[in-house]
């Protein structure tokens, strides 16, 4: 049995922010090697805003707790230069509801909401020092392909047909 329940939410909604700082501090820790400061993290947010994950052309999934605790979250937004493509975006569990398949359920959850968008491609990427996120592609059903639209530091891209 699920500890957690996962839904749509506003991308705005209250808490997000936070989350999103976390997000950028902990991929600054993992991808750079080093703890990135406040003004790092929101020049980031700034320069990649999360805005766009939400309708008509996109979806903020949250996974919340028992008592409601935000553990983590998942966008995705369709690829207005590749039609029927969605990119999975912002994927992140807190340390507090890692270990139990949360990640899992966040990746299912943001497919099935791709395929409601009319998407038949799910597309992402990640870096080499995120081996979990590489892991948790591959074991469920991602393909590492070439380069997309990419931007950022990533290292390698993903790709996962949803029809």
């Amino acid at each position: 049995m699920a500890i957690w329940s996962i839904s749509a939410e506003p991308v705005t909604g209250a808490g997000v922010d936070e989350v999103m700082r976390e997000y950028f501090t902990e991929m600054g820790r993992r991808v750079l090697g080093r703890a990135v400061s406040a003004a790092e993290v929101q020049a980031v947010m700034a320069r990649d805003p999360h805005r766009d994950l939400a309708p008509p052309d996109g979806e903020f999934l949250v996974a919340r707790g028992g008592e409601g605790e935000l553990l983590g979250c998942v966008g995705l937004r369709l690829l207005p230069v590749s039609p029927g493509t969605a990119e999975l975006k912002r994927m992140y569990v807190r340390p507090a509801g890692r270990g139990a398949g949360l990640g899992r359920g966040l990746l299912g959850a943001v497919e099935e909401a791709a395929v409601k968008l009319g998407a038949t491609l799910m597309v992402c990427e990640t870096n080499t020092q995120l081996t979990e996120a590489r892991t948790l592609y591959l074991r469920n059903g991602y393909e590492e392909t070439a380069p997309y639209v990419g931007h950022g530091r990533a290292d390698h891209w993903f790709a996962k047909s949803l029809a």
